[in-house]
């Protein structure tokens, strides 16, 4: 075991590790050894269990870290939080200082842009000192007060966690159906409010998914089950006059690579249940006014082929990738919507990616990707003339807002940049006219015109280049002196867009730069730019930032002693692999809820999200794929060398990136890294995957992970 007594040293580089040396010390690190104790990091009981495929040996010293109902683990995590705490304790006061500096930028007191929703305006609101939001309603016509719908404070009242999922109201807006998650582990317990009493049906239901659907009856409620692996595979009707005991099973999807959802469609006809896997999908529907009635398929499932489908009119719309990787646009009629009746309104295109649509009564909005910037793109269903949305900034991000409306003359959009805060915007069908419905008002004296945001490209081994975004603040060095915080994600087509982060401006204003790396495995430039950083293919994703990062420091931006960097769940499996392959790059890293031991997950069928990832990473099973996985399974190649300054987080009931494996890592590395560096292990005790659920923790959290960065490169205020 290496270690090494004052392992976080370099957040005081004063500080002499032998006590002996201590009279050399000056008086302020004398000062700060007496405000703190610094203990050695807590040590793991070895248990070696070794396991062979295809004639490869892999012993696995923690893998009884696994017993999460053993005292021994959880000691051994709060061992572990003890250990971070003392060693990060001289940072408290600039801890303090970044959460207060990031709560002043944020409007305490706020009101979200009220949306029309039949003949109600539906609207949240957030108050000072209050965690979570506030649900409320008026009248359209002004002569009903505002009603709360639901307030997630007072549901949250003596809980240490608390996410709310379903949220839909019934179609004659009399009813709420809300699910709500007290544990983090993301199984969500449902139930039914009366708006009109203020009170809750007698019926609830356990283990729920994030979805659900109300029949056309106001009565009648649909929604979905989870497996013993916390896969969403069963899907149920539930009738408001009857206990829950006597719901119906309508929907089971038996293959376990498959996720099922529940929905209504925009204009009420039909409830939806969409059932996909990384590669393949399928959609029922039923009609709205018929909820005792059987779901019919759209179209047959077909290997390779994913579908999406919207009801518009009397004919249903389908994005697919049948005919080419970047999707097209397809309809057919409502009674006749399988495959040989699809007609093409849209073709495939190289160079743009459809990644999404919505539907209304006079258009059809297409949000679509081209040179690596989201488009908003209005098409008219009769002409079929398409017109593209202008917005002004070369680099920024824009999805869709609130749209339950079919009938709408416009479309509501969110929009911001690096330097521009969230703006929500309502955009004109026919003139294209944007109006601004609201900015964020951001505090704490944010001025955009001191900041700068821009996009490089940035060349990789192979001949590709990656976009970088870049913000910084104006006249910001590029001598190579500079801290830079590099973000990267990179899996499952999903693309990070260069949006407004209010709290990176701590970082800003103390001098660092904030860079997001655009690599493989996001859809950034393309959906073959996902398919080139997946499964075989995924070491392009590692190589990327790597390559990145280099790039940035010849580039003069930082350099290798102030490169630092950042990346969550699959993110935190990309900090994993760069940390192992390119360990002297970067000064220092945070990995949150990081998807570090691959190999052992992807072979356990009994851990949620193995088999339903086979198609994302791989099949250890295979050989192929077993060999291929192990070459970057970061877990796996832990090996004797020096690493960065680590902080790795977790969380007790995360369902998706097991706390093992951060903590299992996080032994691995304490026996065989060769340095002094700080590592940290920090394990939420009471959250899952997303960490934290009130607001103001969040910021505390996020206050933790820059003090860790700051004092990585020398910044302690």
């Amino acid at each position: 075991m290496n270690n090494q007594g004052l392992d976080g040293a370099r957040a005081f580089p004063q500080i002499i590790r032998k006590a002996s040396l201590a009279g050399i010390l000056p008086l302020a690190a004398l000062l700060l050894l007496a405000s703190c104790t610094v203990t050695t990091p807590p040590v793991v009981e070895i248990h070696p269990q070794a396991d062979t495929l295809f004639g490869d040996v892999r012993t696995d010293n923690y893998f009884w870290l696994r017993e999460r109902d053993n005292p021994k683990v959880i000691s051994y995590l709060r061992a572990e939080n003890a250990y971070t705490d003392a060693v990060m304790r001289p940072t408290k006061r600039l801890q303090r200082a970044l959460f207060e500096e990031m709560k002043s930028r944020v409007r305490e007191n706020d009101l979200s842009v009220p949306v029309h929703n039949g003949p109600w305006y539906y609207y949240e609101r957030t108050e000072a000192g209050k965690e979570y939001p506030i649900h409320l309603r008026r009248g359209v016509d002004g002569s009903t007060p505002e009603q709360v719908v639901l307030d997630e404070n007072v549901r949250a009242a003596g809980k240490s966690h608390y996410e709310a999922g379903v949220f839909e109201i019934s179609p004659n807006h009399g009813i709420l159906a809300f699910a709500e998650d007290t544990t983090g582990r993301e199984t969500y317990t449902l139930y039914f409010k009366d708006l009109n009493g203020d009170s809750l049906y007698p019926a609830r239901v356990d283990s729920v998914y994030y979805t659900g659907a109300w029949g056309g009856d106001n009565r009648t409620f649909f929604y979905v089950t989870l497996d013993a692996a916390l896969r969403p595979w069963k899907v149920w009707r539930h009738r408001l006059d009857e206990p829950s005991s006597m719901d119906r099973l309508v929907f089971e999807e038996p293959d376990e690579r498959f996720f099922v959802e529940v929905h209504e469609s925009k204009d009420h006809q039909f409830v939806k249940i969409r059932s996909e896997s990384e590669t393949s999908s399928e959609v029922y529907v039923l009609a709205a006014d018929h909820p005792l009635g059987a779901f019919r398929s759209l179209q047959p499932r077909r290997k390779g082929i994913l579908y999406y489908a919207k009801h518009h009119g009397h004919r249903f719309l389908f994005r697919t990738n049948d005919t080419g990787v970047n999707f097209r646009l397809v309809d057919a009629p409502e009674d006749r919507s399988s495959f040989k009746n699809w007609r093409e309104i849209i073709p495939t295109r190289k160079d743009v990616l459809l990644e999404g649509f919505d539907v209304f009564d006079k258009a059809v909005v297409l949000y679509e990707r081209e040179n690596a910037i989201r488009q908003v793109r209005i098409l008219d269903p009769k002409s079929g003339k398409r017109k593209t949305v202008p917005f002004a900034e070369p680099a920024y991000v824009v999805w869709a807002g609130d749209n339950p409306d079919y009938g709408a003359d416009s479309l509501r959009v969110v929009y911001s940049s690096m330097v521009t805060p969230r703006t929500v915007y309502d955009i004109d069908f026919a003139s294209l006219e944007k109006t601004q419905r609201k900015r964020d008002d951001v505090g704490g004296g944010y001025d955009p015109s001191k900041y700068i945001t821009f996009r490089i490209d940035a060349p990789t081994r192979d001949g590709e280049t990656v976009p970088v975004s870049l913000l910084m603040r104006k006249g910001t060095p590029r001598d190579g002196s500079s801290p830079l915080l590099l973000y990267g994600y990179g899996s499952y087509g999903i693309t990070i867009d260069p949006g407004f982060n209010s709290r990176v401006f701590s970082l800003i204003d103390r001098g660092f730069i904030y860079a997001q790396a655009h690599v493989r495995g996001s859809s950034a430039k393309g959906r073959q730019w996902y398919q080139d950083g997946r499964m075989m293919h995924k070491m392009n994703t590692f190589y990327d930032f790597i390559d990145a990062g280099k790039y940035l420091v010849k580039e003069g931006y930082t350099s290798s002693d102030r490169l630092t960097a950042m990346g969550g769940s699959a993110g935190g499996l990309l900090m994993g692999a760069v940390a192992n392959m390119a360990p002297d790059l970067f000064r220092a890293i945070v990995a949150a809820v990081p998807f570090v031991d691959v190999l052992n997950t992807m072979l356990d069928e009994s851990i949620p999200l193995t088999v339903t990832e086979y198609e994302e990473w791989g099949n250890p099973h295979i050989e192929a794929q077993y060999r291929y996985m192990r070459q970057y399974s970061p877990y796996d190649n832990v090996k004797s060398q020096n690493y960065p300054d680590l902080l790795i987080e977790g969380g007790l009931y995360d369902p998706r990136v097991q706390y093992w494996e951060p903590a299992k890592w996080t032994a691995k590395l304490r026996a065989l890294k060769t340095d002094n560096n700080r590592l940290l292990l920090k394990t939420n005790m009471s959250a899952g995957h997303g960490g934290a659920s009130g607001r103001y923790d969040r910021l505390r959290e996020t206050a933790f992970e820059y003090a860790f960065l700051l004092t990585a490169v020398g910044i302690d205020r």
